[in-house]
């Protein structure tokens, strides 16, 4: 007689990419049924657009089907459903978003780095996949939806008090900009505040497995209110490999791990173009590929090039390099499904007026100087990013300089709040793990 716990072991070879462990240890099999030589069960993926689905339903077929005795196998693919939890948050009023499973920001805390671009090309990019998409651009003072999907007063319809997005070629946009027109937008705070809980919650926007919200830059009182109260499955930041942009990345990073809010990695946006005359590629504002991988712990989820022709995303095959773009998509699928499992223990810190001692999820500790670990900070502030020559002069930072706070940011680093005023330093665990190397050997 086949045991459930056969069929389980039967799959413990097959592994999840992303995550490095294996489909069964990770809990994602799901409703066992046997009866006789016929199995059944369902694989639950973090996500509906996992991109290795498929593999993971043919694995599972061919594992359970070699069992003794098994004569039919049957494996259906779910994913994990967020929007009960959005739904249950959204009690005692009526929610646009109750039926949507992903909720994903994408924000720059700076503008002109292309956002906004950036948001739409993604949501063409999912919508390609065959992924039911909303898009909603919740600048107040600059909306951008109307000019980069050709909607000039679209006419925006209610039904059952309920706003109706629009649709731009399958895909489901709403803007501020559709409800205020062209009229410059003078408003204080609480009023804006007002404006985007209402077009986040009575936009009637059906079921979706993504909604991207386009965040206006910076990070005061509208993006803590869609933080609040859109129950963010994650957030996407867009910059430009300079040091005038990455200084405000740090800044980004810190809001949304404030509010638990998991940053799924960077869009490096603008990175370079090619000549139109000898073909070669040019980076203008330098090349700094894997160096935020290195300062922040999080992926580079796309290096997007400069092109021709990303203004006008009215069209489904909107995008000029539509493999960068389906690249971001994946990236953006894969970083979603790492985030909705556990990744382990954090390492533990610990401040103190001379030390900060890290204590490794493995054992041991390290204990770093406060000073050496003040001047070793890797911020774009600190290291210039072009050439990696520390700016910051020890002699210049205070001795007896200590960190008065800090914050974990996720299982990918840690920030610290220093003495001295400096607060846009974050230390990636990789990062510390190689400067108690380097403090070692000097």
């Amino acid at each position: 007689m086949i045991t459930e716990a056969q069929v389980l072991d039967s799959m413990r070879h097959i592994l999840d990419p992303d995550l490095g462990r294996d489909i069964v240890s990770l809990g994602f099999i799901k409703d066992i049924q046997i009866d006789g030589g016929k199995v059944s069960f369902r694989v639950e993926l973090t996500t509906p657009a996992c991109p290795v689905k498929e593999k993971f339903r043919e694995a599972c077929q061919q594992a359970v089907s070699q069992l003794p005795g098994v004569t039919e196998v049957s494996v259906s693919l779910t994913a994990q459903d967020r929007s009960a939890r959005r739904a249950g948050q959204a009690a005692g009023q009526t929610s646009g978003l109750a039926k949507v499973k992903t909720v994903a920001a994408v924000s720059s805390c700076k503008g002109g780095v292309g956002k906004s671009t950036v948001a739409g090309l993604l949501a063409r990019a999912m919508q390609r996949e065959g992924l039911r998409v909303g898009l909603l651009d919740a600048d107040v003072y600059g909306p951008s939806a109307p000019t980069l999907f050709n909607l000039r007063l679209p006419g925006v319809a209610v039904r059952d008090n309920m706003i109706l997005p629009v649709d731009s070629d399958g895909l489901q946009v709403m803007s501020l900009g559709f409800l205020l027109g062209d009229s410059p937008a003078v408003l204080r705070g609480p009023i804006v505040s007002n404006y985007t809980q209402q077009v986040l919650h009575q936009t009637d926007w059906g079921e979706l497995d993504y909604l991207l919200i386009d965040l206006p830059p910076g990070t005061g009182d509208i993006q803590l209110t869609i933080v609040q109260q859109a129950s963010l499955d994650g957030a996407i930041i867009v910059t430009t490999p300079q040091a005038l942009s990455l200084v405000d990345v740090a800044r980004g990073i810190l809001m949304f791990e404030k509010v638990e809010v998991p940053v799924l990695g960077v869009v490096e946006n603008m990175c370079s173009f090619t000549c139109s005359e000898c073909k070669a590629v040019h980076y203008p504002f330098g090349r700094s590929r894997g160096a935020l991988q290195e300062r922040f712990g999080l992926p580079t989820l796309a290096e997007l090039p400069i092109v021709p022709g990303v203004w006008d995303l009215s069209r489904q095959d909107a995008g000029a390099d539509l493999d960068a773009l389906a690249a971001l998509s994946d990236g953006v699928h894969r970083a979603m499904g790492k985030s909705r499992v556990s990744g382990g223990t954090p390492p533990g810190v610990k401040v103190g007026p001379h030390t900060v001692t890290i204590e490794w999820p493995e054992g041991g500790e390290t204990v770093f100087d406060n000073h050496r670990l003040r001047c070793a900070c890797p911020c774009a502030v600190c290291v210039d990013e072009h050439t990696g020559e520390q700016l910051l002069k020890p002699e210049e930072v205070p001795t007896d300089v200590h960190a008065e706070d800090f914050t974990r940011l996720g299982n990918y680093a840690v920030a610290f709040s220093w003495s001295d005023g400096h607060t846009s330093g974050i230390y990636a665990w990789q990062f510390l793990r190689e400067l108690a190397e380097d403090f070692a050997r000097s």
